[in-house]
This record gives structure tokens, sequence and C-alpha cells, in this order.
């Protein structure tokens, strides 16, 4: 499995947009996740990652610029067991459902792609629950041939964990007029034993100029017991 492939289409993409990644740490302790931001107009760019308890929102820089409802979100939220990760509202969706008695999977059949035509942003989410046998999960909403009237939903389980890779989607292929949806099933990529380790490398990997904020989560599979790092460009 050729990891370093993985990481080197997320560094060669100028604008892959929002990012996820889910794996497990070389050494086998922790479930890692990883998400990031990117933006290319003033209004994208004026935002940071903000820890509030367990989870964390997304918040503005600049008080006083318009700002999109889209682009303000948790990010991540924790459910008992459940680390949800999503570049959206969606968060809300699942935690909510999972609370209902529902799962990700059904929480998420209830939405579509982002309502931000002519780009219709995929929805990309992912979740790590330590009481299931499953290791992770992710999914991508997104519409059919760039066409708003159809939307498909794609599920993507990882029954069990490979020790140093992480599965990665984003919102973007690159940039473009209107933004190419992901295309594809997640991609492998590299990951390692220390939080910081990770996060550097991660952040290093984006694009200097459209990069703008990222977490980097490692949660202990014995404990359930998680740490994170956040990254702010604007901060």
């Amino acid at each position: 499995m050729r990891v370093q492939d993985g990481m080197n289409r997320i560094q060669s993409a100028s604008y892959p947009g929002r990012g996820i990644v889910i794996g497990l740490t070389p050494n086998g302790k922790h479930f890692a996740q990883v998400y990031w931001i990117m933006g290319r107009s003033p209004s994208s760019r004026n935002r940071v990652f903000v820890q509030e308890d367990a989870f964390v929102k997304t918040d503005t820089v600049d008080k006083t610029q318009e700002v999109d409802p889209l682009t303000m979100y948790y990010p991540t939220k924790v459910l008992g067991t459940s680390h949800i990760v999503t570049n959206g509202d969606q968060t809300d969706t699942i935690f909510d459902a999972l609370q209902n008695g529902g799962t990700f999977e059904s929480a998420l059949m209830t939405r579509l792609f982002e309502p931000d035509g002519p780009n219709f942003t995929p929805r990309i989410s992912g979740i790590v629950d330590l009481g299931e046998d499953t290791a992770y999960r992710l999914a991508v909403l997104k519409t059919v041939g760039g066409d708003e009237r159809y939307c498909a939903r794609h599920f993507f389980t990882y029954e069990t964990a490979i020790a140093g890779v992480g599965h990665c989607v984003t919102t973007y292929v690159d940039d473009g007029s209107p933004l190419p949806s992901f295309e594809g099933e997640p991609f492998a990529v590299p990951l390692v034993d220390e939080l910081q380790e990770t996060a550097d490398a991660y952040w290093d990997s984006l694009n200097e100029d459209n990069r703008v904020s990222m977490l980097v989560k490692f949660i202990d599979r014995e404990s359930g017991v998680s740490e994170q790092v956040i990254v702010n460009k604007y901060a």
C-alpha cells in the first residue's frame, strides 16, 4: 500500500478544500482523526477552530465581516465512545441520531450535498466508535455529475484498521470553476505515532496560501481518552 502517493496527492493539490483522515497509528495504540479547512476568499479565510469542552467549533477572526452560515459548524463532537468528524452541520445530524438510537448511515440518509451551487460541495463525514467491532467509517454525499437533481451517498466501512495507515476524503479534487467534487474511494495516507508530528506533517502538506485551520485528534483504543492539537493560520 503506497501511502506516500496519497500524501503526494494532497501536497500537489492547490485547493483540495476540506479534508478528513481517519486511521490507526503505527504502534496500534491510537485512532487518529485529522480535519482541515482551506479558503480562497477573505470570508473563507476569516475562520479559526475553537475548542468547546469535548467539541470543536468554527469561529470567526474578524467579527465585523459577513459570515456564510455554511462555514459555521462543529467539525467534531463526541457522544460516549463515538467520535464524529465532518465538514458541516451534519455533525449535529449524526450526533442527534446516535442519541436517539439511529446510526451514522441513517443520519446521513437525511442529508444532501451543500446547497452552494455551482460547486455543490460534498458533505464528507467520518466516525470512530470504540464500542463497535468496526474500526471506522467514512461517507461522501455528492451530486451525480454536478447535477443538483441527483444525490449519491457513498459509505465506506473499514472493519479492521491497518497500523500506520489512514484513509482520506476531501471535498474537491483540486481548484477549478466550478470546483470538481471528490471522486472514487478514500485514498490511503501515512500516519505516525506522535500527535504533534502528525499535525506538522499534514499542515505542511497543505497549500501554504490556502490552508486555514486544522485539528488532529488521537483516541486511545484502550482507555478511550483523547487528546488533540489545533492549528489556526489566522488566530
